[in-house]
């Protein structure tokens, strides 16, 4: 018999066997809850308080942190004291913590309503970072600063944030060496948390704004890359492999969204934002931009936005298997794969979009055009909550890839803090390279980071809970800021199919 060509009572029995797979795994698969989504939701936005740099606030609720940086910018007579960590390191990288910040308060501006008791925590979260980015963008005319601590010098130390004693150095973008990209990002979480302030607290939102058109003119007044003026301080750390050209359309974008202000718009149609990007994160602003400025076709049907709503349709329809233009490439459990380093940020930031997208979408009667056949915004929630229910552990590993949720969770995350003893436990000073031993130790973190989701698992969906493991096993705030929004949506609508 040639080969590849089995009898039919062969293939019927292995359909049965098929058959009797696909029944096992889903007895086995996970249904979570409103209440679990809301459980999720409230870690993922707590995880934020364990990245915190400065003074910690008398209601700080992950106790085994302590204060840590409270001379930053000391020596450049500028107060740079506050915002977050990025990820497992103490360095406060200025385009991730932007991004992170944007992403949060977009969460808030699009699902708020569905966060409940939760939505003071998340708002606190924004403004951990709103205030910093304030400090740092308004304090010297013409220049931001945005990045404290040089990180070749910290990731040869293995140190608790509060024992931090690596150079504390001081980098800024001026009109002699431009960071465009930083600063257009640094004026999208600006502007963008300004919204989600604008009925909480109407004259920390307007300051907001005003400052986020003060550091987009400088962004746009001053052009050029910051990877360019900073090198070896943010490559290949946080290197601009985009350009600044999506920051500035990003930006601009949503200082229209937060102002109304006609030529920020007319800005973003004379410098083309037509050009089509698959991956949103950190460093590629397109997909969100082209999402966001299609609320205003769906909305009011006004015919300048329409060009949006087709990329944004392009972008959508990349991700929807069996459709035109599909290309996203899936494991075999299901989850979403960009790549082997911090996979999970692509994940939940590509979730956000979907549903995002499907609320404009479902609130407008709109559709998803791909080719010739039309995707529902149904279809977008259902995608989005398998990814969502894979993280928390809906897998083949049947792990959780949040810290603290569920019964099987990364125990040995790639973490400065949460690795070494805390520093209420053991007061005495940890030096740079006496902290490796927790590094190299097979023990569990003995703080948990609770609701840091982490890198994630490989294209084969295999993850190895390995300290070491920093592709897999380092949690980063961009991951988790998106999530917030997407948690929060199906803590109010947890069967939503």
């Amino acid at each position: 018999m040639p080969k590849g060509m089995a009898s039919v009572p062969t293939f019927s029995l292995m359909l049965q066997f098929l058959f009797l797979i696909l029944c096992s795994f889903n007895q086995l698969s996970l249904a979570f809850t409103s209440q679990e989504y809301h459980e999720a939701l409230g870690k993922s936005i707590l995880f934020f308080e364990g990245q915190r740099s400065g003074k910690l606030p008398s209601n700080q609720q992950l106790t085994w942190r302590g204060d840590s940086g409270l001379s930053d910018g000391s020596s450049y007579h500028v107060d740079l004291v506050g915002g977050y960590y990025d990820a497992g390191d103490n360095v406060k990288f200025g385009l991730p913590m932007a991004f992170t910040t944007t992403l949060l308060a977009w969460s808030v501006i699009e699902f708020g309503s569905s966060m409940q008791d939760q939505i003071e925590n998340a708002r606190a979260a924004i403004r951990w970072g709103t205030d910093y980015l304030l400090k740092a963008a308004t304090t010297t005319p013409d220049t931001l600063y945005v990045q404290v601590g040089d990180p070749n010098m910290d990731h040869k130390c293995w140190e608790r944030p509060e024992d931090m004693d690596t150079p504390r150095n001081v980098y800024k973008v001026s009109a002699q060496n431009p960071g465009s990209d930083v600063a257009a990002e640094t004026a999208a979480a600006l502007a963008a948390s300004s919204i989600a302030f604008k009925d909480s607290d109407p004259s920390y939102s307007s300051k907001l704004l005003q400052a986020a058109i003060k550091v987009f003119n400088f962004a746009d007044r001053y052009r050029g890359s910051y990877s360019d003026s900073l090198n070896s301080a943010v490559c290949p750390f946080y290197c601009s492999y985009s350009g600044y050209h999506d920051e500035l359309l990003w930006g601009a974008s949503w200082i229209y969204r937060a102002s109304g202000i006609r030529s920020y718009i007319q800005y973003v149609q004379s410098n083309g934002a037509d050009d089509d990007g698959y991956t949103f994160s950190w460093d590629d602003k397109r997909p969100g931009t082209k999402i966001l400025l299609s609320k205003e076709f769906l909305e009011k049907n006004s015919e300048e936005f329409q060009l949006y709503k087709a990329h944004a349709d392009k972008y959508i329809c990349s991700l929807m298997s069996g459709t035109p233009g599909f290309q996203a490439q899936y494991t075999r459990g299901g989850l979403l794969y960009k790549g082997s380093e911090s996979n999970l940020q692509y994940v939940t930031s590509t979730t956000f979009l979907l549903l995002t997208y499907a609320k404009y979408l479902n609130a407008n009667g709109g559709v998803v055009s791909c080719g010739s056949s039309t995707v529902k915004g149904q279809s977008l929630i259902t995608l989005a909550k398998t990814q969502v229910d894979y993280i928390l552990g809906n897998n083949p590993t049947k792990m959780s890839y949040m810290v603290g949720f569920g019964e099987r969770y990364p125990k040995h995350i790639h973490h400065r803090g949460s690795s070494l003893p805390s520093i209420h436990a053991q007061s005495q000073h940890i030096s740079c390279n006496d902290g490796f031993q927790y590094l190299r130790s097979g023990s569990p973190n003995p703080n948990v980071l609770v609701g840091a989701v982490v890198g994630g698992p490989d294209s084969n969906d295999n993850f190895s809970d390995d300290r070491n493991n920093y592709q897999q096993s380092e949690p980063a705030t961009y991951i988790n800021a998106p999530f917030v929004g997407a948690l929060a949506y199906f803590s109010a609508k947890p069967s939503s199919y």
